[in-house]
C-alpha cells in the first residue's frame, strides 16, 4: 500500500505546486485559520485515490472536518493533511509546506508519506523501513534513488529543531533543560522527517496540533526509529476522542538516549 500512497501524495503534491505557481486567493474558515483553493483540491485528489486503495478504510481529512463530515473511526483509519503550512503557503514566503498522508492502526500510525511540493523532497515509512527521495515538483515523479533513513546515534549534546511559530518560553526553557547545542527551525512536518534523517534529534512542539498535523511525520519517524509521545510523556491518542482531535504540544525524538533526555527535561521545564 505504501507505493499507491506515495503515487497519491505526489499527484496531490503536483496540483498544490501548480496552484502555488499560478496564484489563488485565499479564504478564512470558521476558526479563523487560512484556507486556499489548493488545499481542497489536494483533499479531493487524495481522497479519490484512498477510496479507490482503500474503499473500506475511512479517512479523517482536515478539510471534510472543517466542512462537518467526520466520518465514525474504528481501529484502522487515515488521517490526511492535505496542505501543511497552509500559512507560509498563502504568503509566499516559504517552500516548506508538504502534504500528509498517514494510517493508524490500534493507536499506532503504522504508514505515512510526507511530500514537501515545492522542492520535491519525500519521506515515506513503514513496516519495512523508512526511507526518502526526490521529486520533480512539476511532474512530480520521482528522480532520485530511495535512500534508507535512520535515526542519529547521538547520545548528545542534542539538537532541537521547533518552528518559530511556536518559539515561546516553554520551549525556551525545555532547550535550556535538555543543554541544546543547536536550535534549528522548519515548518510543517519537515520537523518530524528532520529527526527521522538525523538531522536533528528532538522536536518539542508547545501549542496546539491536529491529529493530521502528526501522524504522517509520526510514522515516518517510527519507521526510522524514533517515536514521539505528549508532554505529559504518554502515547500521542489517536482517534481516541470521536469528533475531536486538537491535543496540547508533544515532543518527538531519535533514540533511545533522546528519549530519555526529553523526558528530563520535560520534567524539569514544567
Amino acid at each position: 500500500m505504501l507505493d499507491e500512497i506515495v503515487v497519491i501524495a505526489r499527484d496531490a503534491g503536483r496540483e498544490i505546486f501548480r496552484i502555488w505557481k499560478a496564484g489563488f486567493e485565499t479564504s478564512e474558515k470558521p476558526d479563523g485559520s487560512i484556507v486556499t483553493i489548493a488545499d481542497q483540491y489536494a483533499e479531493a485528489i487524495i481522497l479519490a485515490g484512498l477510496a479507490r486503495i482503500a474503499p473500506d478504510c475511512p479517512v479523517i481529512a482536515e478539510e471534510q472536518v472543517s466542512a462537518g463530515s467526520i466520518p465514525k473511526v474504528g481501529a484502522r483509519f487515515f488521517l490526511v493533511d492535505p496542505l501543511d503550512g497552509t500559512k507560509g503557503f498563502a504568503e509566499g514566503k516559504k517552500d516548506e509546506f508538504t502534504v500528509n498522508i498517514g494510517l493508524i492502526e490500534d493507536g499506532r500510525p503504522t504508514l505515512g508519506v510526507v511530500y514537501a511540493p515545492a522542492t520535491g523532497a519525500l519521506w515515506a515509512g513503514d513496516a519495512a523501513g523508512a526511507w526518502q527521495t526526490r521529486c520533480d515538483p512539476v511532474t512530480a515523479q520521482e528522480r532520485t534513488s530511495r535512500t534508507p533513513i535512520r535515526v542519529s546515534d547521538r547520545t548528545g549534546p542534542w539538537r532541537i529543531v521547533s518552528s518559530s511559530t511556536f518559539a515561546g518560553i516553554k520551549l525556551k526553557a525545555f532547550a535550556a533543560a535538555v543543554g541544546a547545542e543547536d536550535m534549528l527551525s522548519a515548518s510543517s512536518s519537515l520537523k518530524f522527517c528532520l529527526v527521522a534523517t538525523g538531522e536533528a534529534d528532538i522536536y518539542p512542539r508547545y501549542g496546539p496540533l491536529q491529529e493530521w498535523d502528526v501522524a504522517a511525520g509520526h510514522a515516518v519517524l517510527a519507521a526510522a526509529g524514533g517515536g514521539v509521545m505528549m508532554l505529559d510523556g504518554t502515547s500521542v491518542p489517536y482517534g481516541r476522542r470521536p469528533g475531536q482531535f486538537e491535543f496540547d504540544g508533544l515532543v518527538a525524538y531519535g533514540n533511545a538516549a533522546a528519549e530519555a533526555a526529553a523526558r528530563a527535561a520535560l520534567a524539569t521545564a514544567r
